[in-house]
């Protein structure tokens, strides 16, 4: 598979990363080549920090881990989704979800 059509407009691709069981997102991280071709071959994800600029493996250090069960492309080959069985929280907070910190809530009418 050529993955390169993933990283003409930059090095970095955003991931989002979905609960396979519930639909939930869990986080959004970046990948890039490397970590994007050791997800697909090990089965696990790996992401590129943009803060410490290297590879991370989810959950090498927490234990909670993320097996791939798909990896798809959008339409404009720049986002994947990848979705995955989480083992424990997917946030290093604690939090199962990345996603908890509402800016705009609906409101009863």
């Amino acid at each position: 598979m050529d993955l390169e059509k993933y990283f003409k407009k930059s090095d970095l691709i955003p991931a989002i990363v979905q609960e396979s069981k519930t639909g939930e997102v869990l986080m959004l991280a970046y990948m890039n080549r490397e970590s994007l071709q050791k997800t697909l071959e090990t089965g696990y994800t790996w992401f590129f920090s943009r803060s410490r600029q290297k590879l991370w493996n989810k959950g090498e250090t927490s234990g909670h881990k993320q097996r791939v069960l798909s990896v798809v492309g959008d339409c404009d080959d720049d986002t994947l989704l990848v979705t995955v069985e989480q083992t424990g929280p997917a946030c290093h907070t604690g939090s199962h979800s990345c996603f908890f910190k509402p800016i705009l809530e609906e409101k009863d009418q």
